[in-house]
């Protein structure tokens, strides 16, 4: 017969091993990886952690975020997410089209959640906007819609606009695509476009020789050309050369002026796929979301330096004018 004292300690063992194992199941804090091929800029970066802040989340205390930042080349991608994927991340948020595409060749299981993807069917990132399908879904920028009226803008500062520099990265998956938009757009304004190609930062002064001698340029959104920011503002202004770009920290570290969507909400929207994947949704039944903010920024600093008037009613439309 069994002493009551080893029976009873005997149940209360067995009744606390699937309450321990409930209790570290609880505690387990979600692991997320946040992939890019170079440091994106500060901003970009807190609106996600703004993001996760807003629906909860404490970087360090109810979710853990591993940033892998490559140095602004694709090369290291595999490497990084693989890296990632090891450290057995619950969903990975991807930044940019090099970084979707890597992370979509990396694995067809965790989830993965892309931000600022210029455009998500035409690279092969997703099947389509509404249905994406497979492991991936997250948020476009729409640059493609915008390159009509990154011309226009140009066009109201250089009334006599004729020719008009492209820079562009020859090793994006969307080169081509953004060079034929903004050469339709072109046209209808009588504008001749000088599509520049590179393929990295050595490529740069050659680049600029070829742009002066047009009257303005383009830069496409790519993340090489976020990286080397500072540099390339430099260049445009020493060159003479008034342009737009994409993203407002080009405008603040020199550039003249940037229409597009506004990153920050962005990757404040990418936080918000990664708590509905966190909590049970499935990549492939959340449609990609577009952007709903634009915003115009141009320095008058720069425009003084270049010799330019901005016409008031561009300064009436712009979202912030930097003096």
């Amino acid at each position: 017969m069994m002493d009551r004292r080893i029976f009873l300690t005997t149940v209360a063992g067995l009744l606390a091993v699937p309450l321990a194992v409930e209790a570290q199941q609880a505690a387990k804090v979600p692991r997320i990886g946040f992939l890019r091929s170079g440091p994106p800029p500060q901003a970009w970066v807190e609106g996600f952690k703004q993001g996760l802040h807003e629906l909860g989340y404490v970087e360090g205390q109810n979710i853990i975020v591993e940033y892998r930042f490559g140095d602004g080349s694709t090369d290291r991608l595999a490497d990084l997410g693989a890296e990632l994927l090891r450290l057995k991340v619950d969903v990975i948020v991807a930044s940019a089209t090099p970084a979707a595409l890597a992370a979509k060749n990396l694995t067809q299981t965790v989830p993965v959640v892309f931000a600022a993807v210029l455009d998500p069917v035409d690279s092969g990132v997703v099947n389509s906007l509404s249905r994406p399908g497979g492991n991936l879904t997250g948020v476009s920028f729409m640059s493609l819609d915008l390159a009509t009226k990154r011309v226009g803008l140009l066009k109201e500062v250089v009334p006599r606009l004729s020719r008009l520099a492209v820079l562009g990265n020859l090793g994006h998956a969307s080169y081509a695509s953004q060079i034929r938009v903004i050469e339709i757009a072109a046209q209808s304004l009588g504008v001749k476009v000088e599509a520049i190609g590179v393929r990295g930062p050595n490529d740069f002064d050659a680049a600029f020789r070829v742009a002066r001698k047009a009257q303005a340029l383009i830069q496409l959104d790519e993340v090489l050309f976020s990286t080397h920011r500072t540099s390339l503002v430099r260049l445009a202004v020493a060159s003479k050369l008034p342009a737009v770009y994409g993203f407002r920290e080009h405008v603040e570290a020199g550039g003249l002026m940037s229409y597009g969507a506004s990153f920050r909400e962005l990757y404040r929207r990418a936080a918000v796929y990664v708590d509905k994947i966190l909590k049970g949704a499935k990549p492939a039944d959340l449609p990609v979301e577009q952007p709903t903010k634009f915003e115009l920024v141009i320095n008058l600093k720069t425009a003084k330096a270049l010799g330019l008037t901005i016409p008031p009613s561009l300064l009436m439309r712009a979202d912030e004018i930097i003096q």
